[in-house]
């Protein structure tokens, strides 16, 4: 199986292009090209399709080979796949997604895509569809305990649920990794969750890391980024367009309010390309 090993700000995976190279048992493969000591080392696999809706399709699996419906640093690496690789010669792609279509503006140097402006789409906050189960219509602050210890929440989905955590400390000396997997598998969270722990900067800048489900702590996620962005806004804590800092680098997300779509800016790398007998 060719491949290609891609980033966008340390949130890593292995690309196939599936238009030319169909992948059987693609739950299988992502768990294997995954592995950091077995593998090819990510978290997870992409598969670029063709689309009968769009430009191309992004079939996305997380580390432990579970389906994703979307990965915002994902798509950005799929739109540079695409252009640098020669499936296209366009710099403004549609790309369908499991939770909807993304439309990519991407900025070129020297014939290759730098960095990508991708719309993300309207914001979820309605709790019944993040899903989160909550008595209240919308999640906003609202109180709960995981593994003892109080929290506030907000959740929103951009695609796949997210809980934003607010917390009043550097997240690089929050303990994550114990915390994160309890997260995940709260029994308020019934397709379990993704989860951002945020420190407000100022206005216009946070700090970031985040518990992904399926793959555990990555460097960067890019609707993370954006659902922490709409969070801060939605809790009067932060103004349009915000800069995240995650551990891999950092994001602007733009988004002028309800109704309105995300947008997200951000950079996508290539690290190299190979063959793998699978």
């Amino acid at each position: 199986m060719k491949f290609t090993k891609m980033h966008g700000i340390g949130n890593d995976y292995v690309y196939v292009d599936a238009t030319k190279e169909p992948v059987k048992n693609a739950s299988e493969v992502a768990i294997f090209v995954s592995d950091r000591h077995f593998g090819i080392g990510s978290d997870g696999l992409i598969l670029v399709c063709p689309s009968d809706k769009a430009d191309f399709r992004m079939e996305m699996y997380n580390a432990d080979g579970s389906l994703g419906a979307m990965c915002g640093n994902g798509v950005r690496c799929v739109g540079k796949f695409v252009h640098d690789h020669g499936l296209t010669d366009k710099t403004t792609v549609d790309i369908e997604t499991g939770s909807g279509i993304k439309k990519l503006v991407m900025q070129t140097e020297n014939g290759k895509v730098t960095t990508i402006r991708v719309n993300m789409g309207t914001p979820i906050l309605k709790a019944a569809d993040i899903p989160v189960i909550s008595e209240n219509e919308r999640v906003l602050e609202e109180p709960i305990t995981v593994d003892g210890v109080p929290y506030k929440m907000t959740a929103v989905s951009m695609g796949n649920p997210h809980c934003i955590i607010f917390i009043d400390k550097n997240p690089k000396v929050f303990p994550v990794e114990a915390v994160g997997p309890f997260f995940e598998k709260h029994e308020r969270f019934p397709d379990r969750i993704n989860t951002e722990f945020i420190h407000v900067i100022d206005e216009h800048r946070i700090a970031m890391r985040v518990w992904e489900r399926g793959s555990g702590e990555t460097l960067a996620c890019g609707t993370g980024a954006c659902a922490s962005a709409v969070a801060g806004i939605l809790t009067g804590r932060l103004v349009s367009p915000v800069t995240v800092d995650l551990l891999g680098g950092s994001l602007v997300i733009e988004w002028a309010g309800e109704g309105e779509p995300v947008y997200m800016t951000g950079p996508a790398t290539e690290v190299f390309r190979g063959e793998i007998d699978i």
